[in-house]
Order: C-alpha cells, then structure tokens, then sequence
C-alpha cells in the first residue's frame, strides 16, 4: 500500500509500506480521510522525540472497516490505545490512562491507505456522513473536552460568560464556533497568523484580532481556552482573564514560563489542563458535525494523499490558510 510517511526532519516521502496486520481484537481500516494536526506538524519539524522516523504520522482518521467484526462500518478513529486497567480507566479517565499508546506516535498512523487499530478504538459514524468533515472530529472533540471541563468550573453557564479563544486553529476555530452555537454572549479570537483570522472573520462570531498590533481587553473574560500552548499566549491569558474567571490550556506549544502565579492567587483564577478527550467527547463531536452544529465549515483544505510532503512544507511556512487541512488516500 501506499503511505506518507515522517522519514526525517522536514521531510515527508510518499512511499510503499506493508500492508497493516490486525492483532487479537483489532481491525483493519481502509482510509477515507485524514488531517494534518498541530503535533504532526510539531513532528515534522524534529521536535517531538516520542515519534521516530521513519514512522507513519496522522491521527484524525475517518474510514471503513475492511477487517475485523464489523467489516463494512464507517468510523472514526480514537487514536489514543488505552489499557483498560489502570485507575484513570477504572474511572473513566480513558485520555489520561497510565499506560497509553497513540497511533501515529508509537505505531503506524493514518497517512496510508489502511491502518489497523484496536476495536476499543472504534467510533461508529452514519454511513453517510461527509469523511472530511468526519475527518474533523478529533480536533472538535478536543475544543469540546475543554468546555465540559469548563462547565465544571464556571460560576455561570457559557451563554453568560465572554470568552477568548486564543489561536484559531482547527481546534481553536471549532472552540470558537461551538462556544457560538451554545450562545456565548461574547466571543473572541486572539490570532497572530493574517491568513488564519481570514476563515474566522468569514465565521462572523466575534472579534477577530492580532494580539500583537491590537489591544486585549484586562480582566474581563470569564473564560479564555488557550489552544497554543506557549509562553505568549498564557502571558496574554493571565492578563485577560477576569476574577474569578475559568483558564483552560489546551495547546502545548512550550514549556517555557506564562503563568501568574500572584494573580491565580489573589483573583481566585481557575487554571485546567485539558488533555485531548474521552470516547463520549469524540461521539459527542461526530454528531455535531454531522448535524451542523459548526456550521458550513467552507473552510477546510482537501489535498491527496500524495501531494501531503508539499502540504506540510506549506503549512511550514504560512502559505496555507485553512484551519485544516484533510488529505484524501483515495485521490
């Protein structure tokens, strides 16, 4: 079969792999689509050491079963391989599990015309459903466990709450966006990237804006969801975020430095730690994008599959401004 896959930093070869064997309890996937996420990009530039090239990348998969006990069933991916035993999966707590394993990280990924994956890992979505925007469901479960964690925490409901979303992302845009659909009375976009405010601006849910050039208001969001991660924007979180307001990071760009300790204290901020999403995250999320809670989304980018080494040299760069872009093995 042919597969795209990481063979060294900055570069992406499409090539002959394997065909996929399934495991006791696993199934074969034909492909329909795939994105490209943030920490496949991360890895592509070298700086992820969990993924070694060469390895086939990707995680946000849509496809049909081909092998396994529901040959014929279309479904969606839960890249995470969890134990089962440990005491966040006796909880519950599947997406923290002690002993997780991911594909595209420690076994072969999505980027390749068949994946075999645990059946545990299955999601059954309508076998009509549009694969591209099937394909977006992991990025949107992701942007919907940070508000049902929120939930918990805000002293008010969401359409109450003025909220910032920085980075708009695919996960940040579809944060955005079901913030939006749940009747956030204020929404804003933090967004450095030009070309990425231009699909947010056209969603016309709220301000759209370069931190950098343009002014963010101090210590008036109840909610910000800081879907970069890095030292900047928790920096711009810290200091827009209102007392007693909810402060979910969700991006791990860095490491580095961002947070105010003193104000955490003194303004009695919530600060949570979102981690990907549970399996009722991922269900949750296919059926809202199959049903348009999101929107038209008029701005995802398809590409095949073949052409995925120029995608991501574009995405590298800044060329591309799509939120996300989907590659298509089948093109």
């Amino acid at each position: 079969m042919k597969a795209l896959v990481y063979t060294a930093p900055l570069e992406m070869s499409f090539l002959d792999q394997p065909e996929p064997s399934a495991k006791e309890n696993e199934s074969i996937i034909e492909v329909e689509a795939v994105g490209i996420c943030g920490s496949d990009m991360h890895a592509y530039q070298g700086h992820d050491a969990r993924r070694v090239p060469p390895l086939v990348l990707g995680h946000e998969v849509c496809g049909r079963i081909i092998e396994g006990p529901d040959v014929g069933s279309r479904v969606i991916l839960n890249p995470l391989i969890t134990c089962g035993y440990c005491h966040y999966c006796q909880t519950g707590r599947f997406n923290i599990c002690s002993n997780r394993t991911m594909i595209g990280m420690n076994r072969p990924g999505g980027y390749a015309e068949r994946v075999a994956i645990p059946n545990q890992c299955l999601v059954s979505i309508p076998d009509e459903m549009n694969p591209v925007l099937a394909a977006l469901t992991e990025p949107a479960a992701t942007g919907l466990h940070s508000l049902v964690l929120a939930d918990r925490a805000l002293m008010r409901p969401v359409d109450e709450c003025r909220a910032l979303v920085i980075g708009a992302g695919s996960v940040g845009l579809l944060t955005a966006l079901l913030l939006a659909h749940r009747g956030c009375r204020q929404i804003e976009i933090a967004e450095r990237n030009p070309l990425r405010r231009q699909p947010a601006e056209q969603e016309n849910i709220g301000r759209v804006y370069d931190p950098i050039d343009e002014v963010t208001d101090n210590d008036v969001f109840d909610l910000v969801i800081d879907c970069v991660g890095g030292e900047k924007t928790r920096q711009l979180a810290m200091a827009a975020i209102a007392p007693g307001g909810v402060f979910v990071h969700v991006g791990l760009m860095d490491n580095n430095n961002g947070f105010d300790a003193r104000k955490i204290t003194l303004a009695e901020i919530t600060v949570i730690g979102a981690y990907t999403y549970t399996t009722a995250d991922l269900a949750s999320a296919a059926e809202k994008l199959h049903h348009g809670a999101y929107g038209e989304l008029q701005w995802i980018q398809t590409r095949p599959l073949s052409a995925g080494s120029a995608a991501f040299a574009e995405l590298l760069q800044g060329e591309i401004a799509a939120p996300k872009v989907v590659l298509l093995p089948g093109s």
